[in-house]
């Protein structure tokens, strides 16, 4: 096994600009953390505390991107790419973070977000 991870040292975005609006990115990080947990408790014994401050981080920075890939019409493909790179070489399943995606749309209540997150979904798939 390999050593834990120490929890993040830089702080994630809280909020992202949607349709003109703050949304949100802590709570549902949250959420979609303790969903995804339920489905990998395993990742408790790898990561430790300091697995959970990461999935929270990682997702806040996901939701980020999700919204503006949203509002300014952009794609997420190269962050997306870029976090599967990273985890890759942690020895992270590249598989989970297809599930974590998929989780993210089924928590967050904007349809649009949703879409880019299920896009995003099938793009990791795909690397």
């Amino acid at each position: 096994m390999s050593r834990r991870p120490a929890p993040p040292s830089s702080r994630a975005p809280g909020t992202a600009e949607l349709h003109g609006a703050a949304f949100d990115l802590v709570a549902p990080a949250r959420e979609i953390c303790r969903r995804y947990r339920l489905e990998f408790p395993d990742e408790e014994g790898r990561y430790g505390d300091a697995g959970m401050a990461w999935c929270v981080h990682d997702n806040q920075h996901i939701l980020s991107w999700a919204a503006m890939a949203v509002e300014y019409d952009l794609g997420m493909e190269r962050q997306l790419e870029w976090l599967a790179d990273v985890l890759r070489n942690r020895d992270f399943p590249i598989e989970r973070l297809v599930r974590d995606l998929e989780i993210a749309a089924e928590v967050v209540d904007d349809a649009a977000v949703a879409e880019r997150l299920l896009a995003g979904a099938e793009f990791v798939r795909g690397l």
